[in-house]
């Protein structure tokens, strides 16, 4: 029987098994390997990667999916829009120049960096302008295309999207307000002609288009935009056949639009929200005589995939396409490796899990019961119904106790006890702090020291009193330099903990860790997501010891430092069997009882971190109010239990926040810091646009490049939020936290923080 479907994947996880492009990329920086050795690393690592799928039975692989090191950055270079700060370094260097963009020099600052639509993947955001000169270079695409065929594969092209591409702009430092990069499309579109041109040249028969920001609300404007630009690029004579792919959420109003465009293919998503495509699919008459490539199976979340479910879309998808291909949802980038690498899991709940080989064998699969027959794969049903009906009987994800504390909240549970005006005044009379205040986020930088106690303890090489000593030895040595450099409120580094959520989440019931289930955050930083498997309790205090120890060694307030709800779900494999607000709850329930602990204690300042609160924002709008609800709630209930006096802190990262400006403020928190330094203040000026009414620290260090700035730029820019907020709610602080960074760097730019802010509270104008 002639097999209608194949397998594919939309992308892969980058890094390799044990995190080899990591060690590489990170070799490369600190001249240990040359850009050759860099570049022979990578072509390895793609190779095994191709192998890899085509030979679990892929019919289609993906090519040029593959980064150094953000493949946002690596259109950039594709369509030759190079910032002009940067072009000279590109053009004697490209692959240093590459890095630069990334990262910065000391003298020049890299692109800004902000979240993945609401992943936690960072990508690097364009710089667009009027001027911009768009030159095609499709030397990447077409070269890594070269490879895998000749090595055998069918690969794919993966491109991300004029159309996107330009949706993720923004316009460049120095452009007229009121300019949109979505203006250039007419200008860009004959580039994508010639990188087209190119890959059919190279021997591509598909070409894959990213084009995930049409599933978010877009104006009729932009999507005519969409059917001009595939009317464009579907017309040209010279040019492989072209899937449009979208994900993370339905098409909507995009779907009729590009499903009339004069392309072959359309790939989408139909898991969680996404799963309205199908009905959207049939409202417009389906796909005739295209390529449907349907994703189905879920590629940013690391439970099974319901096969029959699954089964059942995609025998419903057969009569609305002339093809049906079957995929995961979105690129594997997203999800860990392997699951055969996690050796000490419950093997209960290792059952329940596919990464991101497992989720490419669930896709052949399917591909291969919907092709040749569902009884070809009755075992491997069979199979899956058990390990479901497994899971959702378990006493490992269900806790009486738990959901009778739930059950038990009320309203004035998430409400502090007086308005923030009160709180404000109390606050300060206990604190007695200056004007503009200096603090930093939390952590300090991980030595490779304390890497080696870590791991010494974990070999059984150091005994835990060793360990303990090495620690305190650590937070002496982090408040002393707090105190050398003149900061205002401190912390003691958090050198404990190897990550903000998985730290936590070590010591809550309901929680399950991996050891090797990483994931790419951005560039050569990868986090170990853990999974969010049960009801959530919290054993035993969590941050008492070390916090408290730490206020012992000074007189000035040490932060209590936690990380807060929303993001110990959003940076967790969140479990999928009830709502997120459920579970939600239960997460702050477990840190209001912290946060009770830590007060009782004597901390004066407890910061509750949620830089993920904006990356969780659902794409629709519709579906957005239901979040923030839940979201700010939470909040609200793991710190609403404090005393007036006590200054609950949080902090935000990389993203949009204009949006959130309503939600932020219904957090309550006394004092806020965010992310500022990479968009000089912007968030400030939206803060106090909309009538802000609270404390503020925006970032004036840009953790993510190893630049140091100076004492000018840092006063700078806080004149600069001075110019938003007076200077009784002004804070200065670095962007996040100093975890990544060396020491060497932290010291001199943190120096030059509290300078800068003696500085501005001397002479505010300059």
């Amino acid at each position: 029987m002639t097999e209608r479907s194949l397998a594919t994947v939309y992308g892969y996880p980058r890094q390799g098994p044990g995190r080899e492009l990591k060690k590489a990329v990170e070799g490369y920086w600190a001249g240990r390997i040359t850009a050759a050795e860099l570049e022979a690393a990578a072509a390895g690592l793609r190779r095994a990667a191709w192998r890899e799928l085509t030979d679990a039975g892929l019919g289609e692989v993906p090519s040029g999916d593959f980064s150094l090191y953000d493949h946002v950055l690596d259109t950039t270079v594709m369509v030759g829009a190079i910032p002009e700060r940067h072009r000279a370094a590109v053009e004697a260097d490209p692959l240093a120049g590459y890095f630069a963009m990334a990262r910065g020099t000391q003298d020049v600052a890299p692109l800004e960096m902000t979240k993945w639509f609401d992943t936690n993947y960072h990508y690097l955001v364009p710089e667009l302008g009027p001027d911009t000169v768009f030159t095609a270079n499709p030397g990447k695409q077409a070269a890594e295309l070269t490879e895998a065929l000749l090595q055998g594969h069918n690969p794919r092209p993966v491109v991300v999207g004029p159309v996107t591409y330009l949706l993720l702009s923004k316009p460049a430092p120095g452009v007229e307000p009121g300019f949109e990069p979505l203006s250039l499309l007419e200008r860009l579109l004959p580039v994508y002609a010639e990188i087209l041109a190119s890959l059919q040249s190279a021997g591509a028969d598909w070409v894959q288009f990213d084009e995930p920001a049409l599933v978010q609300d877009r104006p009729q404007e932009v999507l005519d935009a969409v059917a001009a630009a595939y009317a464009h690029l579907g017309g040209l004579t010279r040019r492989p056949r072209i899937l449009v792919t979208s994900y993370f959420d339905r098409l909507g109003a995009a779907l009729p639009v590009l499903a009339a465009a004069p392309v072959e293919g359309l790939g989408l998503d139909f898991t969680g929200s996404a799963a309205a495509n199908l009905d959207d699919l049939a409202a417009a008459g389906g796909l005739p005589g295209k390529r449907l490539v349907a994703g189905v199976v879920d590629g940013r979340n690391i439970w099974i995939n319901e096969l029959e479910r699954s089964l059942a879309t995609l025998a419903t998808l057969l009569g609305l396409a002339e093809r049906v291909d079957v995929a995961a949802s979105c690129s594997l980038l997203h999800v860990p490796y392997d699951t055969a690498l996690e050796t000490d899991l419950h093997p209960e709940v290792a059952g329940w899990l596919a990464f991101a080989r497992q989720k490419v064998a669930e896709t052949v699969t399917l591909t291969r019961g919907i092709s040749r027959g569902t009884h070809l794969i009755a075992e491997q049903v069979d199979a899956n119904q058990a390990a479901l009906r497994a899971r959702a009987e378990s006493p490992l994800t269900h806790n009486p106790a738990v959901r009778a504390r739930t059950t038990a909240v009320t309203a004035a549970d998430s409400r502090r006890i007086s308005p923030y005006g009160e709180r404000a005044a109390a606050q300060r009379a206990r604190l007695k702090l200056p004007p503009l205040p200096t603090t930093t986020i939390g952590s300090f930088p991980q030595t490779s020291e304390l890497r080696v106690a870590r791991a010494d303890l974990r070999a059984g090489r150091i005994d835990q009193a060793a360990y303990d000593e090495r620690i305190a030895a650590e937070i002496r040595q982090v408040l002393a330099f707090q105190e050398e450099a003149g900061l205002d409120v401190l912390v003691h580094g958090e050198p404990e903990r190897n990550d903000m959520v998985q730290y936590f989440a070590e010591q809550l019931d309901g929680y399950v860790a991996t050891q090797h289930g990483w994931v790419q955050s951005y560039g050569s930083r990868y986090v170990r997501p853990p999974i969010l498997a049960g009801d959530i309790s919290r054993p035993e205090p969590m941050t008492l010891r070390w916090t408290t120890y730490a206020q012992s060694q000074t007189s000035r307030p040490v932060k209590g430092m936690l990380t807060g709800p929303v993001t110990m779900l959003a940076w967790s494999f969140v479990r999928d069997d009830q709502p997120l607000g459920e579970t939600a709850r239960q997460v702050a329930l477990a840190l209001r009882e912290e946060v009770a602990d830590l007060e009782a204690a004597g901390t004066t300042v407890i910061q509750v971190d949620e830089p993920a609160l904006r990356e969780t924002l659902p794409l629709r709008a519709a579906d957005r109010p239901a979040y923030l609800e839940w979201a700010t709630e939470s909040f609200r209930l793991a710190t609403s239990g404090v005393r007036d006096d006590t200054q609950i802190h949080t902090h935000m990262c990389y993203a949009e926040f204009g949006e959130i400006l309503a939600a932020i403020d219904d957090l309550d928190a006394d004092v806020i810091s965010l992310e500022a330094a990479r968009s000089h203040m912007q968030v400030a000026h939206e803060l106090s646009e909309g009538g802000y009414p609270r404390e503020v620290g925006p970032g004036v260090y840009d953790i993510h490049s190893p630049r140091v700035p100076g004492v000018e730029e840092v006063a700078s820019l806080l004149r600069a939020g001075l110019a938003a907020i007076p200077v009784e709610r002004l804070w200065g602080n670095p962007d996040c936290g100093l975890k990544t960074r060396g020491w060497e760097e932290v010291r001199s730019s943190l120096t030059n923080l509290t300078a800068a802010a003696r500085q501005v509270r001397e002479n505010p104008t300059g």
